[in-house]
């Protein structure tokens, strides 16, 4: 039985475990070893390192100290939980004779999000170097060079507006050629952004990361200095909430107690990018470790009683 089982071992989930192992907590991970953070070959906006650190390394240093703390870990994918906080919780973990059914006294739902990316050469291998996701994170690497947006729609049109106070430089493809807002059309045309309306074959690459441009399907490169990728339809990994009665938003996110990061269902908290918030790398550790601190109220207010 442990005290906490976070489903997520992500930046948030990574934070929390360090925080309640600090308490001298049972405390149990379950990470798939997958997730946005495993992506992002380079984040620049985090205390500490100015240089950047991918989200791989951050990941395994983060285990690395919650291990020393006594956290466990299992690697594997939440298949299913139930429970309430009165009778325990329960996840399962596997399938068939693999299935593992773990139990807590308290859940710790991080399971994040994935941008939708589409399966073009080059792009992954961008990703966090030169080519972005989040204007709010890498806005500042874009000021004053060539950058391409690469996106969907209204999505892609939005991200380029955002831009533009960055770099008149501009140029949105519309790889998906759907469709974009009148209001929005005209705004792009009278701030000098041209919008392209055909499909990406390749991100051109020169080095480790450096984008030189863009191929497309129908002939010629674009060339660009930097991205950022705007398709929308992001995954919300939150099913597994409604299986535990958590109310979720139209868009799958979950809302929390703002103070103690917990659900509506007593003995459940979530954070990072499922949360109701500005999806950074930077606020999932804060949130790791502000619902740590109140799941160990919780679990002090149990032992006592």
């Amino acid at each position: 039985m442990f005290d906490c089982i976070i489903i997520g071992g992500g930046i948030a989930g990574l934070q929390a475990a360090i925080q309640l192992g600090r308490y001298e907590h049972r405390v149990l991970v379950i990470d798939s070893g997958t997730g946005r953070s495993t992506l992002c070959r380079r984040y620049r906006n985090i205390l500490g390192w100015p240089d950047g650190v991918a989200g791989d390394e951050l990941r395994r240093l983060g285990r690395i100290q919650a291990d020393t703390l006594g956290v466990h870990f299992v690697t594997g994918k939440a298949g299913s939980a139930g429970g309430s906080e009165e009778e325990g919780f329960f996840v399962i973990v596997g399938d068939g004779a693999d299935k593992v059914k773990y139990l807590a006294h308290s859940l710790l739902l991080a399971t994040g999000i994935m941008d939708r990316l589409p399966p073009v050469p080059g792009l992954r291998e961008c990703l966090g170097l030169t080519l972005y996701v989040c204007p709010d994170c890498d806005g500042y690497e874009v000021r004053n060079r060539r950058t391409v947006v690469i996106g969907a729609g209204n999505t892609g049109a939005e991200m380029a507006l955002t831009l533009r106070s960055r770099t008149n430089e501009l140029i949105y493809i519309n790889h998906e050629r759907t469709a974009i807002k009148d209001e929005m059309y005209r705004e792009l045309n009278e701030n000098g952004i041209p919008v392209m309306h055909e499909q990406m074959s390749e991100i051109t690459v020169a080095g480790d990361g450096e984008m030189t441009g863009v191929k497309l399907v129908q002939g010629g490169v674009i060339e660009a200095e930097r991205g950022f990728v705007a398709f929308g339809g992001n995954a919300v990994h939150t099913d597994l909430a409604t299986e535990l009665g958590v109310e979720r938003m139209e868009n799958k996110h979950i809302p929390t107690d703002p103070r103690s990061k917990m659900t509506n269902v007593p003995g459940v908290w979530a954070i990072g990018d499922i949360g109701v918030h500005s999806e950074q790398a930077t606020i999932a550790m804060g949130e790791g470790a502000q619902a740590a601190i109140w799941i160990h109220k919780s679990l002090v207010r149990r032992r006592g009683s």
